[in-house]
């Protein structure tokens, strides 16, 4: 039997919330493939939050962009440390590119960087026509 591994289009997918469970649910698919930079998604209400975690780099060294429903977020260090001879590195400095799909309702409205995480923000915006709307009756006379 053929096995289909969703979880990297899973896992990245931002306003897909109903498809994500029934994926879930049906295949029960485990998030075994862990990638760099580590992040968490967040839902309240009609908001997300995405949250990486991206120690050891500058603002300066990170690159937010939105193009045809996909979030990227890049990461490149600057500085160079090749004179530097460490007794251990544990700590992840590499450069990285994460990209999330995101529905056509989904709008990013801000982002900030505090104490090694990167917060991204985003507003789920339902169109007028998508709306509830209140039909009224009228009557013949």
């Amino acid at each position: 039997m053929t096995t289909f591994d969703l979880s990297p289009l899973l896992r990245s997918s931002v306003g897909f919330d109903v498809f994500d469970n029934v994926f879930d649910s049906v295949f029960n698919l485990n998030e075994s493939n862990n990638s760099y930079p580590p992040y968490n998604i967040v839902k309240s209400d009609n908001n997300y939050t995405i949250s990486l975690a991206i120690a050891g780099f500058s603002k300066d060294e990170v690159d937010i962009s939105v193009q045809e429903n996909e979030l990227v977020v890049k990461g490149a260090i600057k500085n160079n440390q090749e004179n530097i001879e460490f007794l251990h590195k544990g700590i992840a400095g590499r450069n990285f590119e994460r990209k999330f799909r995101l529905a056509d309702t989904i709008k990013v409205t801000d982002a900030n960087y505090e104490n090694g995480l990167l917060h991204i923000f985003l507003e789920r915006e339902i169109p007028e026509h998508q709306k509830p709307r209140k039909i009224s009756i009228s009557s013949k006379n």
